[in-house]
């Protein structure tokens, strides 16, 4: 199976371009023009993390030259706009710090500085938590702790003080006010104004714990676990644990892995989700190497993965499929009534196929098992 991964990736190296990436979907599906995203950024993370496991300096050699494609020599990106406040945005800017590392190109630098000036500018909730986008106001995503926070750690490890004090606070709020305390889950998003129209009127928090929003935050704790030192290393680690307690009362049985609607079992029209399982996969799998989690949970997160390549990798006449992966989803905004934080929303979206949503997550459970010694 681990071989046959590994002919999977290739295949969509192969058919990937800065240009026209296979792995977008969403661009594929929607005509969008290249442009910085968090999607391509996810994907090629992942890339680095494998030729940085096998010393293949083919994926770095394509991660290098799909940025590239990307940054202006004085470090300007390709459709990125700082004013739009997208947190989303800021997640791709993590591979700028390898891609500096080892070339020593200074518009990446730049590149990176003018990311960190976004978050330094970026709007606040009163809980001193990062707006998720601009037309986002006052409202907290679960997902935005991946987006934003990972890239910030780095930042602080490679060019700052150390300071993690910032990135701690912004989780534990999540973990105080997001957190069920009975199903032990986390809803999706929250807005502090209480005033969007898929919020609680009582609380700010929106309906239901949607699987892949849960899987972004257990991948963002497992890499801020170790990245960040001292104090904030600690309180990441003890809210990891926990989270992972949470999640994992809620595997499948016989596959390990998780549903788009996280405690809807049974439900109609609920099912299996690739992209969210693969996540949780990875945090479990990384969290045991670092010594986080006890070992039980490598051998769950990798029966989570073993379920995801029976069921949703296939091998076909034209290459690979990994299917089983939600499109999009999210809250709001007002003039998207649709985005309602209900059941019914969540499995309504489009399940796709080789979407780097779903693919990005499932490769770095694959480097997860080359790293075992």
């Amino acid at each position: 199976m681990i071989e046959k991964i590994g002919k999977y990736l290739d295949f969509l190296l192969e058919k990937s371009t800065p240009e026209a990436p296979y792995w977008n979907q969403e661009s594929i599906r929607y005509g969008k023009t290249p442009h910085w995203n968090y999607i391509d950024g996810c994907m090629i993370c992942a890339i680095l993390r494998v030729g940085e496991i096998t010393k293949d300096n083919k994926y770095f050699n394509f991660a290098e030259r799909f940025i590239d494609a990307y940054i202006a020599e004085d470090g300007s990106i390709l459709g990125y706009e700082k004013e739009k406040f997208i947190l989303d945005d800021v997640n791709e800017g993590r591979v700028l710090f390898e891609l500096y590392a080892r070339t020593g190109k200074e518009k990446y630098r730049a590149a990176i500085e003018n990311l960190r000036n976004q978050l330094l500018a970026q709007p606040r909730t009163d809980t001193g938590n990062f707006w998720h986008k601009a037309i986002y106001e006052n409202q907290i995503w679960l997902d935005g702790i991946y987006m934003a926070q990972v890239f910030s750690a780095l930042y602080e490890k490679t060019f700052g003080s150390g300071d993690f004090s910032d990135i701690l606070n912004q989780v534990k709020n999540v973990r105080r006010y997001m957190y069920d305390e009975t199903k032990h889950l986390y809803y999706h998003g929250m807005d502090c104004s209480k005033k969007a129209f898929w919020a609680d009127k009582n609380t700010g928090l929106s309906k239901s714990f949607w699987l892949r929003a849960i899987g972004w935050y257990l991948a963002a704790l497992a890499d801020l676990a170790e990245i960040c030192e001292g104090d904030a290393r600690c309180e990441i680690s003890e809210i990891f644990k926990e989270a992972i307690r949470g999640i994992a009362e809620y595997a499948e049985e016989k596959t390990g892995m998780y549903y788009q609607v996280v405690d809807g079992r049974g439900k109609p029209g609920n099912y299996s989700e690739t992209s969210g399982s693969s996540m949780v996969a990875y945090a479990m799998l990384k969290g045991a190497r670092l010594g986080i989690l006890d070992p039980e949970y490598a051998v769950l997160g990798k029966k989570t993965f073993d379920g995801i390549c029976k069921t949703q990798l296939k091998e076909t006449e034209d290459g690979f499929t990994l299917g089983g992966i939600c499109l999009m989803a999210g809250l709001g905004p007002e003039n998207n009534p649709r985005r309602d934080g209900t059941y019914e929303y969540y499995i309504s979206e489009p399940v796709v196929e080789n979407d780097a949503k779903g693919v990005a997550p499932f490769i770095l459970c694959y480097t997860e098992l080359l790293a075992q010694p």
